[in-house]
């Protein structure tokens, strides 16, 4: 069953990762060493209205404002962590072994880094409230996270078709809580470990309930392979 699971888990993250190749190769929310905070701005000035524009809204005003929102926070995102990974990185460099009070310090200036992101989440969420409704909220909130959430969840029917009303309301409610850390996270990578955390979650969970991973696995790469074949016949 742990062998069944990780192949899933891997099948999954290949679905994931063909859908972000048409996303922005620049996805590190920290600035690059070798970028200036100008050519920084203007790439997240541009990630915000590209996320922005994906809601759909004809009102040039509130796209601007919005925009304003989730640029300002991707930069407040990127303070945060570079302060703390500039930090991390003055005291692994420091001594060639770290000592006790080394990575006492560290993981300080984890919690501490963490819990201004939790303030910043909220107050975030707190300002594109004002201006926009749930679902707009939603939309760039997926945006934020390359619509993982939505992608995971569409491989997790398709494979499980037969999965019970709480089966399902339980996989939405931990992708959801994996997006909302994911939004936080510095680089796309990290967005995803996020995913990938939540989904051998989902997993287990699904075994421990009796779910044949390893057969729905078969039965949807044979629908998958049915589909193909079906397509090409139609041409």
């Amino acid at each position: 069953m742990k062998r069944t699971g990780s192949l899933y888990v891997a099948l999954l993250t290949l679905a994931i990762l063909m859908m972000v190749l048409s996303v922005s190769l620049v996805s590190a929310q920290t600035t690059a060493p070798t970028q200036t905070k100008e050519a920084y701005k203007e790439v997240i000035a541009k990630r915000a209205d590209k996320i922005v524009a994906a809601l759909g809204s004809t009102d040039a005003v509130f796209n601007k404002k919005v925009s304003a929102i989730v640029a300002d926070q991707y930069i407040a995102l990127g303070s945060i962590h570079d302060e703390r990974n500039a930090k991390i990185k003055a005291i692994k460099t420091k001594d060639s072994v770290l000592t006790d009070k080394d990575k006492a310090a560290i993981d300080k200036l984890t919690a501490d880094a963490d819990k201004q992101l939790d303030k910043l989440h909220t107050k975030y969420l707190a300002k594109l409230s004002k201006l926009c409704t749930p679902e707009q909220v939603e939309g760039i909130k997926n945006g934020m996270t390359y619509n993982v959430l939505n992608v995971t969840l569409t491989a997790y029917h398709e494979m499980l078709p037969n999965l019970t009303p709480e089966q399902n309301k339980q996989i939405v409610d931990w992708l959801t809580e994996a997006r909302e850390h994911a939004m936080d996270a510095e680089s796309s990578d990290k967005k995803h470990a996020w995913f990938g955390k939540y989904k051998g979650r989902i997993n287990n969970y699904l075994a421990k309930a009796g779910v044949d991973m390893k057969q729905a696995e078969k039965e949807w790469l044979e629908r998958t392979r049915e589909k193909k074949e079906a397509a090409k016949q139609s041409k």
